[in-house]
């Protein structure tokens, strides 16, 4: 299919949701865990799996080891914070502990602007699709969407569903919108905001941010670029302020690595402002930046503050999870992150399949989607990696969901290799191939 700019048509929510459910075709019920309580966070560490050489160390029951696009493998150290006693959401330990949150996601999104504002809601992902499309956008203004697969196309049926005009840069399956169809888009009509799925999660499509930023600058510097980084923050570079983005949303779950239920963002002062200007009253109660501003702003400065009840355990995992990332340099981070996805790439190539993102630039380090031979379906091997311990994910992109099975690669599975989550993962895809009547070329 040809790259086309195009209004967004109205999609279908239960074939969608009926995609997106495929992958969970034969996979057995993970086990429940039940960390041991601790309140100490140096005492967690000392039994972190992360500072342990071997995996029989860990605290947590023997479960398959999960390589799904996210949830991913959690350190031992988060999911022991996670039983920190019940505490008050506007009391004095908690109200530090997420202070601390919000300052330590300013050094993972690498802002240091005053006027940069961070926010961690109670949701999953989906939830800052809602958060931008509520308060960055008014009805009737234009957005245009540079589409690399089912989440971008998620987006902008957010987008819709608020007023917004939606236009939409498409690229064929495995690829993204190159930099001069985007050009010629944004000289067309003038754009509130251009938005991009950093990572794709339904193609492993890697889209290129930092040029993208200077080419929209350029052409219409008042146009917001806001990025879902979903499957990207803590697993893909991102230079907030250097690369002069206007707002970053992701989730906990992913290659943060911490349980699901947080929607955690960071927007500009130049977002901001927009906000603050807009002439209608924001479309949400909930994801409304106008109830949510001042409560973060309060939370930050150490101050108690409430709108909505939080989390504390998945805030005190949260601030965990940033703890651990910040003990160490972000390039060495993002390094073996990329480290591991070229070895699992080259294994994928030596074993003579193709992935969903066929061009290297384009391919994302978090997550592998690859297509499968056309004689073996993913509802044979995905029961047959299960067998081995391990779980991956089928395919969701619309076009070529039987096709194809994901991959994830992220957060402590690789930047723990004692755990031997990789190389487990890597032989059981081999075998289970060879079990379904797979031979290489």
């Amino acid at each position: 299919m040809p790259r086309q700019i195009l209004r967004a048509n109205a999609s279908n929510p239960a074939s969608r949701v009926s995609i997106i459910s495929q992958h969970l075709a034969g996979v057995p019920p993970a086990s429940t865990l039940t960390p041991s309580n601790s309140n100490s966070l140096s005492s967690i560490h000392a039994r972190s799996l992360s500072s342990s050489p071997t995996f029989n160390m860990s605290s947590q029951p023997d479960h398959p080891t999960l390589l799904i696009p996210g949830p991913i493998e959690f350190d031992d150290a988060v999911l022991q914070s996670m039983s920190h006693y019940s505490e008050s959401h506007v009391g004095p330990g908690f109200v530090a502990t997420f202070g601390e949150t919000l300052s330590m996601l300013r050094k993972l999104f690498q802002t240091t602007s005053p006027s940069s504002q961070p926010f961690v809601i109670s949701g999953s992902g989906t939830l800052g699709w809602d958060l931008v499309a509520a308060n960055l956008v008014e009805p009737g203004e234009d957005v245009l969407v540079l589409s690399t697969g089912y989440f971008s196309d998620g987006f902008a049926d957010c987008l819709r569903l608020y007023g917004a005009n939606v236009d939409i840069v498409k690229a064929p399956v495995g690829s993204r919108p190159q930099l001069p169809e985007i050009e010629s888009a944004l000289k067309s009509k003038k754009y509130k905001m251009v938005t991009v799925t950093h990572v794709d999660t339904s193609t492993g499509v890697l889209s290129e941010l930092q040029k993208l930023s200077e080419t929209v600058k350029s052409v219409s510097p008042d146009t917001l670029l806001i990025v879902d980084g979903v499957c990207s923050v803590a697993g893909e570079e991102i230079d907030f302020d250097a690369w002069k983005l206007d707002g970053v949303v992701t989730a906990s779950q992913k290659a943060i690595g911490c349980p699901a239920g947080l929607s955690i963002s960071m927007f500009s002062g130049k977002a901001m402002d927009a906000f603050k200007a807009r002439k209608s009253q924001p479309g949400s109660y909930f994801a409304s930046m106008k109830n949510w501003t001042p409560i973060m702003q309060n939370y930050e400065a150490k101050k108690p503050s409430y709108f909505a009840t939080p989390s504390p355990q998945l805030v005190h995992a949260l601030h965990t999870a940033l703890s651990l990332i910040l003990a160490k340099p972000l390039s060495e981070r993002f390094a073996k992150h990329k480290e591991v996805s070229d070895k699992i790439k080259k294994t994928v190539t030596d074993l003579g399949l193709k992935q969903v993102a066929g061009n290297p630039e384009d391919q994302a380090h978090g997550m592998t989607a690859v297509y499968l031979p056309e004689s073996i379906k993913a509802t044979d091997l995905l029961p047959k990696l299960a067998n081995s311990g391990v779980i991956f994910a089928g395919g969701i992109h619309k076009e070529i969901a039987s096709k194809y099975i994901r991959f994830g690669h992220m957060g402590v599975s690789v930047t723990d290799p004692a755990r031997g989550d990789i190389n487990k993962a890597l032989a059981a895809l081999e075998n289970g191939l060879t079990a379904c009547g797979y031979q290489k070329a």
